[in-house]
């Protein structure tokens, strides 16, 4: 009679099952009880970046204030739970001694809303986030904290924005626009006050500067507007200006046409540094299906159809871009392609321009053609009538420029000095007194330039954080076949041995 052999499996699998739950149960509750976790995505986005906790520490003698216009607790619910990277930020953030985060329903506490914004400049809704520091406010807009790229992954940029918020805030003052006066220009208290507001709520400070009076632009300007002068800069203001630019100044020039005797050398001479002529004329528009509303909801010649030509991200041969996402939302119906009262704009050719080799330009807006029904002949229906300058420039306007394809608008940038140049024939879609819906992708695109001749949102290098998966590329199916094969069937078949050996000696 054979010996009955001892099977200690099942005392075996016992005692191990009685070690794994001394052992992990008070690990699971210590953890539990100290909330901690560890980050394992590959962009880290559920941890402050480095570069976040030194901007903190170089500023722990400043008191920062952090107001969330949301419940947070709410984003730990699992329907949530994309939002936890915000989370997760505002959390650690709010562990450094000197940031004080306060979070709020603006619906419950409509009193704490209105201290935060008490001239309703920045329109805080729920969602938005306010950074408070040395008396300087900045509002992140709830809309951007996530945002899609070019390939439509969806990425966490909170991070990144907080940081330039508080560095603002932090530093003492916002950036400043200044716009020129002294030439007869329009008023940010007056036919501008509208737009001034759009650039407040922003988070610009927006100032008037008396150039001649004051010698100099301030150290904190980050963009100089000269806005529909009726009369030119002076030899000292231009060289003011040149000076700025040649220091990489961003500069955004709003010219209407105006009956002036002489032409305005010194506005010109500033625009030539960035390769571009201001033609001294108005544009009409002479074909009714053209033709725009006016205020009045009248079709108007000085109102009329445009189109905003394609930037970098639809054409290689630019690196720049200005209406790639203006055109977009036009598409949707969401802008009007108008403007109105515009002169006409041209570009130095470049045999004739010197800094033509390190200087991108290209036209923003161009006037649109039109097909003739009956002869099938496309062509351009609007008119130049010569308004300003000398004979010169009125036998240009009137004897040439009338059915050509005419630009409206240009950027300039001057890759040698970092200067940039935002110009438009007109302050038309700025202007209380003449902007209607006809007229918005231009006064949108005229917003949109103002991120591109300086973006508020200073950057840190805190890249944003998304979701990254591992993948595998196949030459052919073959080879995909033969690594499913490695990965998936070998292992299988494997384990089937080895189940099978078990079965067989189970009893033994």
């Amino acid at each position: 009679m054979k010996k009955k052999k001892l099977n200690l499996s099942g005392a075996f699998a016992f005692i191990l099952a009685v070690l794994v739950l001394l052992i992990f149960v008070p690990i699971n509750l210590i953890v539990s009880y100290y909330d901690k976790g560890f980050d394992m995505t590959p962009s880290k986005k559920y941890t402050l970046n480095d570069k976040t906790v030194k901007l903190i520490n170089d500023n722990s003698d400043k008191e920062i204030d952090l107001y969330f216009l949301y419940k947070l607790e709410k984003f730990k619910k699992a329907e949530a739970s994309e939002l936890l990277p915000l989370y997760h930020t505002l959390t650690q953030l709010d562990e450094f001694d000197n940031i004080n985060l306060t979070c709020f329903n603006p619906n419950e506490n409509a009193a704490l809303t209105k201290e935060l914004d008490p001239n309703n400049i920045l329109s805080l809704e729920a969602g938005d986030l306010v950074v408070k520091c040395n008396n300087v406010s900045k509002k992140i807009a709830h809309g951007k904290f996530f945002q899609e790229n070019q390939s439509g992954v969806r990425e966490f940029a909170g991070e990144a924005l907080i940081d330039s918020a508080i560095a603002t805030c932090a530093s003492g003052s916002l950036p400043a626009i200044y716009f020129l006066t002294g030439h007869g220009e329009k008023s940010i208290d007056g036919n501008l006050s509208s737009f001034a507001l759009q650039l407040k709520a922003k988070d610009y400070d927006v100032q008037e500067l008396d150039l001649e009076k004051e010698g100099s632009i301030p150290a904190n300007a980050k963009i100089i507007y000269l806005v529909a002068p009726q009369k030119d800069l002076t030899e000292k203001e231009k060289d003011i200006i040149l000076d700025y630019a040649e220091n990489g100044g961003a500069i955004s020039f709003l010219l209407d046409p105006c009956e002036t005797e002489g032409r305005f050398y010194n506005i010109e001479a500033v625009m030539e540094y960035f390769g571009l002529i201001l033609d001294y004329n108005i544009v009409t528009e002479t074909s009714r299906a053209n033709m725009l509303d006016d205020r009045e909801y009248t079709q108007n010649e000085n109102y009329f159809r445009v189109e905003y030509p394609a930037g970098s991200q639809y054409n290689s041969e630019f690196t720049q871009d200005l209406t790639s996402d203006l055109n977009y939302l036009i598409s949707k119906g969401d802008y009007v392609a108008g403007i109105a009262y515009p002169r006409s704009l041209t570009e130095i050719p470049e045999d004739s321009f010197p800094g033509a080799a390190y200087t991108e330009r290209s036209s923003i807006i161009k006037n649109i053609s039109t097909t003739n029904a009956e002869t099938g002949e496309t062509g351009y229906t609007t008119a130049s009538k010569s308004m300003g300058g000398d004979e010169v420039t009125a036998q240009q306007a009137d004897d040439y420029l009338t059915g050509m394809a005419l630009d409206f608008g240009y950027y300039s940038y001057n890759k040698e000095s970092n200067a940039k140049m935002f110009v438009l024939g007109t302050s038309a879609p700025i202007d209380n007194d003449l902007l209607n819906v006809d007229v918005s992708g231009t006064q949108t695109l005229t917003l949109f330039s103002n991120t591109w001749l300086y973006d508020a949102d200073v950057q840190f290098g805190v890249e944003n954080k998304f979701n990254s998966y591992d993948k595998m590329t196949f030459r052919d199916a073959g080879e995909a076949k033969t690594v499913m094969a490695v990965v998936y069937v070998i292992p299988l078949i494997i384990a089937g041995i080895g189940v099978a050996v078990w079965l067989k000696r189970r009893h033994s």
